[in-house]
């Protein structure tokens, strides 16, 4: 019998190391989910939990020996002061693991990298002119994967998947924090223009992805995909919100969500108080810019980008949101 390929995830804990997590798993990987020590590790069936400290490379690949790729699915608290100070160090010490590993690093980016002006198809080489500090972080980690990978020699590989706003499969995402609490009430929240369409990753799909991309052969020593997702507005995501509000009782038939639109001053001003709120502030351009991922070079390697029907995506991020859900529609048993 062949021995399964063995994948590390750097903090397995968080919303898109879960995702991996159950992602690999299913697919007949051997998983290794790293925690801090002292963490309480969740019960995901197929995983074995690390906890190891980061920084403790020799230890931490020890434990993780055999593994052929690291997923680094560690983010700072989302404030420009913790990713300025943390975001370099947690790359070096993935780079680090990698390396001592000989291993494929791979990275969810996002479309930070861009900036207000950017055009309305990104491709992976659409020039890069962020104008806020995490847009400038995130371009600075690629980069310090790009050269970890020529100076390594032949020690290490990279792969970076940019996607979207992420949603579903966990919590701390755009969805559960602002609009799905006040369904229950019939109203929802949104941020930006409601007809803009921009790209949505469901993490499911995009955890998929990654699996698909581990598994090829034929990756160069450096490599940047696309992942397309669900390019949606978000008057086709209160549509769907609406309709499973009114089948839990929540608005009457035919009747739609209460929308409450949130203007980027309140963030600004809020902001002074709040530093994740400031953060939110320098990236809710994403919300009325019209942009779509183009994916035609993941498609070309992969055949297909996995891609569950946002009716059906949306409806199974409610189920793990801990709303008050009648009995699940036949969709979400599907």
């Amino acid at each position: 019998m062949t021995r399964p390929s063995t994948v590390l995830i750097l903090g397995a804990r968080g919303r898109l190391g879960l995702a991996a997590a159950r992602a690999f798993a299913q697919a007949g990987w051997r998983v290794l989910g790293q925690i801090r020590p002292g963490a309480t590790a969740p019960v995901v069936p197929g995983v074995q939990w690390l906890a190891h400290d980061l920084q403790d490379t020799a230890g931490l690949a020890a434990a993780a020996r055999g593994a052929r790729v690291v997923v680094h699915a560690l983010n700072p608290a989302y404030t420009v002061a913790a990713w300025r100070e943390q975001a370099p160090s947690l790359m070096a010490a993935a780079l680090a693991l990698a390396t001592e590993l000989r291993a494929t690093l791979m990275l969810p980016g996002n479309v930070y990298n861009y900036g207000e002006d950017m055009p309305a198809v990104l491709q992976e080489a659409t020039p890069q002119r962020p104008r806020h500090e995490l847009g400038r972080i995130r371009v600075a980690l690629e980069q310090q994967m790009a050269q970890a990978v020529k100076d390594s020699g032949a020690a290490m590989r990279a792969v970076v998947l940019r996607a979207g706003n992420f949603f579903g499969a966990s919590e701390g995402t755009f969805l559960d924090k602002m609009v799905a609490p006040q369904l229950p009430r019939g109203k929802a929240s949104w941020m930006g223009d409601l007809d803009v369409s921009t790209p949505w990753a469901y993490l499911p799909d995009l955890a998929r992805t990654l699996v698909m991309l581990a598994e090829r052969s034929d990756l160069a020593p450096f490599e940047t995909f696309h992942f397309a997702g669900h390019q949606v507005s978000a008057r086709q995501w209160l549509a769907v919100l609406s309709q499973v509000a009114q089948e839990q009782g929540w608005l009457q038939p035919g009747q739609a969500l209460t929308v409450r639109r949130v203007p980027v001053w309140f963030f600004r001003l809020f902001g002074l108080a709040s530093a994740t709120l400031a953060t939110i502030a320098q990236t809710s351009y994403l919300f009325s810019t019209p942009h779509r991922l183009d994916n035609t070079r993941l498609v070309q390697r992969l055949g297909a980008e996995p891609r569950t029907p946002f009716e059906l995506a949306v409806r199974q991020s409610l189920v793990t949101m801990r709303l008050p859900l009648a009995e699940a529609p036949e969709a979400l048993a599907a």
